[in-house]
């Protein structure tokens, strides 16, 4: 039996009159960012840390912009990757367009951290240190000099 490949349209391929979501998996309805304060001190990263603990929640930057990512479903979602309350979806889906939405696969963020530990180092990276406050272990005792 021969495998039949299918290959992902492209944007500049588009029928008129033909809307790229049929061509997609949603992407757009299987997670949302809220942006957050950018840290600047130990307690926002602390925070950021708390939010990395959770699962399916990831933290990105655009620029200068931090985001809270929560990699989650909208229950409306249909199998057929389409909406099922389209017509009284809300204003934020509205508003949202293809022009610069991820089916391209080709985005990539400045920044992306998945788990605390990411989070810590880079923190531990571009603040001042915090006198015996960090995850990795003490620096062990020099060894006596023999003569």
């Amino acid at each position: 039996m021969a495998v039949v490949e299918r290959t992902k349209i492209r944007r500049e391929d588009l029928k008129e009159g033909e809307n790229l979501c049929e061509h997609c998996t949603a992407k757009c309805c299987r997670y949302f960012a809220l942006p957050i304060d950018t840290p600047t001190e130990w307690s926002d990263f602390e925070f950021i840390r708390w939010y990395l603990l959770h699962e399916h929640a990831t933290v990105f930057v655009e620029g200068e912009d931090w985001y809270l990512m929560v990699h989650t479903v909208c229950k409306h979602l249909q199998d057929d990757h389409r909406c099922g309350i389209y017509e009284t979806r809300p204003q934020i889906c509205r508003d949202y367009t293809t022009e610069n939405c991820e089916y391209d696969d080709d985005w990539t963020y400045d920044m992306y951290f998945e788990t605390p530990e990411q989070i810590y180092e880079y923190a531990e990276a571009v603040l001042p240190a915090r006198r015996g406050q960090g995850i990795r272990s003490r620096k062990p005792n020099l060894l006596p000099v023999l003569h």
